[in-house]
């Protein structure tokens, strides 16, 4: 490979690195600017500031989306709000580690869901490497001793969940291929944040957007500003400028980084103390995953990875997946 090339393409991996980096730490971002009766209020705050950005920046190509596209976007971020949703509220309730590394399964979930839905095999290698992957977990979820999930770990297991069939209903809905990226990404984080928005207007579901900016301290506004800025539009547009420069299943294969990076922030930042279980736990679930992943995609063939991320916050998949 020339010298120029091989250059090219590290200055192209080391901002998606950085968005990998950057959605590592967003769960301890996230866990610290959010408490139970706050979800939802934070979830609209953050995407005021996110949304007008990037309608502004596809405003054309947004106007060029049928009434079908619009419908099938619009329902996708039904899909998007339940896992924005499921995340937060799990990540109030667990650590930033487990948070980041529980979600990491939709690695392994999505490959064998969409096994299923083609009546189609997957090598024993796979089937090998999600046992040693749900091994992890069960193992992470003891902390420093052996004891039940708590309802954290499970919120974030159906988050993991909720992306796979965000994935799978992106792939197989006819009604929203051949939409532009962002336009479907808009679309989408429009129609979450009007269920975000219904939450909050109904009695008894916790704070309004309004109460919660007033409890926020310096400290709590720059979270959120950090979330909106760093994990929604910088990880979009970085995504959209490096998938030009390199191939999807590059971008992906770095962006796959993300839960080593969740595991490192919550441990040497947020003083996460998962045990000898749990980071035995920690190491399976980081070597299950990749494993699995490359399994995954050996059998999908080169060019047809599906899990490149276009939107978020932290997950990987074509339009707008999302991690807290």
């Amino acid at each position: 490979m020339p010298v120029t090339a091989a250059r090219s393409g590290r200055l192209t991996d080391l901002p998606v690195l950085l968005v990998a980096v950057v959605w590592g730490s967003s769960y301890l971002a996230a866990k610290g600017v959010t408490t139970e009766q706050t979800v939802a209020a934070v979830l609209v705050l953050r995407f005021a500031v996110a949304l007008p950005v990037l309608v502004a920046a596809g405003w054309r190509r947004l106007r060029g989306l049928s009434a079908v596209q619009l419908r099938g976007a619009g329902l996708l971020g039904l899909i998007l709000a339940g896992i924005f949703l499921l995340e937060t509220y799990g990540v109030v309730h667990t650590s930033a580690t487990n948070a980041g590394l529980i979600i990491s399964l939709t690695m392994v979930f999505t490959p064998l869901a969409e096994s299923r839905v083609r009546g189609t095999r997957l090598p024993g290698a796979f089937m090998a490497a999600a046992g040693l992957s749900v091994l992890g977990v069960a193992l992470l979820t003891q902390g420093t001793g052996f004891s039940a999930p708590n309802g954290g770990d499970l919120l974030m297991l159906g988050a993991a969940v909720a992306r796979t069939v965000h994935v799978l209903a992106m792939s197989r809905m006819e009604s929203v291929r051949g939409a532009d990226a962002l336009s479907l990404t808009t679309v989408q984080l429009g129609g979450a944040v009007v269920v975000f928005a219904a939450l909050v207007a109904l009695p008894g579901t916790g704070a309004s957007p309004w109460a919660a900016a007033a409890g926020f301290g310096a400290g709590d506004w720059l979270g959120l500003l950090y979330l909106s800025a760093f994990c929604t539009l910088f990880a979009f547009f970085v995504q959209m400028w490096a998938v030009r420069r390199t191939s999807p299943s590059r971008v992906s294969l770095l962006l796959g980084t993300e839960p080593v990076w969740a595991a490192a922030v919550g441990i040497a930042v947020g003083g996460d103390r998962p045990g000898w279980p749990g980071l035995l736990g920690a190491v399976l679930v980081l070597a299950g995953t990749a494993w699995g992943r490359s399994v995954a995609d050996r059998e999908r063939g080169p060019g047809k990875t599906t899990e490149v991320a276009t939107a978020g916050t932290g997950a990987e998949a074509t339009g707008a997946e999302t991690a807290v």
